[in-house]
């Protein structure tokens, strides 16, 4: 008997979901401004469904920058900085923040959030520059870094003067783990988490996925065969609103990457791989592999693909 799923699932600048073991319940929904999906062996009660978008709800009101009424807008309102306080899971998440600041020498960075405003990606989604004038002007009053202007103590974080976190590049792939913990505690044992993207997988069998095109959705580059970890991609295409305007912007410079058009990585943990797929379209992979046990294929924007020795899977290309 074939041990290996169908690849009814692609990914690109995002990884898609297909079923696991045998799928017998699916739980679709939509939150935190995407799609997502949970595949189970066994059905989910009513009130685990409660519970996971519960949880969805509470670190949305936490780390989201489009929400009024978020402790990260909060911290971004406030002209004179403060104390504010997060729940534990983010422990967790900023000390993952620390190591791939470390890691990629500062171009992976939570205060990334307003330089992403000035391209036109805030929360109004105006997807409008901002004069040059402004951006000019924001530039010489140098751009805040995670390093420099935060302090961390505990569960809270403390500031000197506004400042805007984005936590897109590892928070949906931590928010993914979030919630296996959830299915886990509730007794599942065979499923996939998806977050429209980032998806972790749990179960004896082996699935395979493919890894999409990230200019052709209809093509496939290669396949990753994938049991009791997680995937993640990004992509330069998945959320583009002008010419070379996109979201996998270099913290350092503010300009959006160039030379990487997607990647895929493979890693025990959701939030890791997702922090990782997008470290990938700064750091070389070899700096990476000095600090995090992972597997990645990349694509250049010439369509050279290269991959690390150890993914587990084919590519076409």
């Amino acid at each position: 008997m074939n041990d290996v799923e169908p690849a009814t699932a692609k990914a690109s600048g995002q990884a898609a979901p297909f079923g696991p073991e045998p799928r017998t319940d699916r739980f679709v929904f939509e939150a935190i401004g995407t799609d997502w999906q949970i595949d189970t062996d066994k059905p989910m009660s009513d009130g685990l469904r409660t519970h996971v978008l519960d949880r969805i709800r509470q670190f949305d009101a936490t780390y989201s920058r489009f929400r009024a009424d978020s402790t990260v807008t909060r911290i971004a309102a406030a002209r004179d900085g403060g104390r504010f306080e997060f729940p534990e899971d983010s422990l967790r998440l900023f000390d993952l923040y620390d190591r791939l600041y470390t890691a990629t020498e500062g171009a992976v960075d939570p205060l990334v959030g307003r330089q992403l405003e000035l391209l036109g990606y805030d929360p109004a989604y105006s997807l409008t520059p901002a004069p040059d004038e402004v951006r000019a002007a924001e530039r010489s009053r140098g751009h805040a870094s995670w390093a420099a202007d935060v302090v961390r103590d505990g569960t809270t974080l403390v500031t000197q003067r506004p400042l805007v976190i984005d936590v897109g590049a590892a928070g949906k792939g931590y928010l993914v783990d979030l919630l296996a913990a959830i299915l886990r505690e509730a007794g599942h044992t065979r499923f996939v988490v998806d977050g429209s993207g980032d998806l972790l997988h749990a179960g004896e069998r082996t699935v395979r996925i493919g890894l999409e095109h990230p200019f052709d959705p209809r093509q496939v580059i290669g396949v990753s065969r994938l049991r009791n970890q997680a995937l993640c991609a990004s992509g330069v295409t998945r959320r583009a609103w002008g010419d070379g305007l996109h979201h996998m912007l270099d913290a350092r410079t503010g300009v959006p990457v160039e030379g990487v058009v997607a990647t895929w990585v493979v890693a025990d943990e959701t939030a890791l791989a997702d922090g990782l797929a997008t470290a990938l379209f700064f750091t070389a992979a070899q700096r990476l592999a000095e600090t995090f046990r992972f597997a990645y294929v990349r694509m250049h924007a010439d369509g050279r693909v290269d991959r690390s020795s150890d993914f587990t899977g084919e590519l076409f290309t």
